[in-house]
């Protein structure tokens, strides 16, 4: 049977009214997590309320050896 570990990644937006992601910033961690067998396997963002987001989660999986 397959097992899987899981690993999360909080991304804090900026900006006034948040909702701001640094994009480059992002796809470092991203490809750095990558490089180490990590899959991103979900997305999500925090609301402060408005439509304004605070951080965005990121959810990553992979095979546990």
């Amino acid at each position: 049977m397959e097992t899987w570990e899981y690993k999360t990644l909080k991304v804090e937006t900026k900006g006034f009214f948040g909702g701001k992601v640094d994009l480059h910033e992002l796809e470092e961690e991203l490809n750095a997590l990558g490089g180490l067998g990590w899959e991103l396997a979900n997305t999500f963002d925090t609301s402060m309320g408005q439509g304004a987001s605070r951080e965005v989660v990121c959810i990553f999986k992979r095979k546990r050896t």
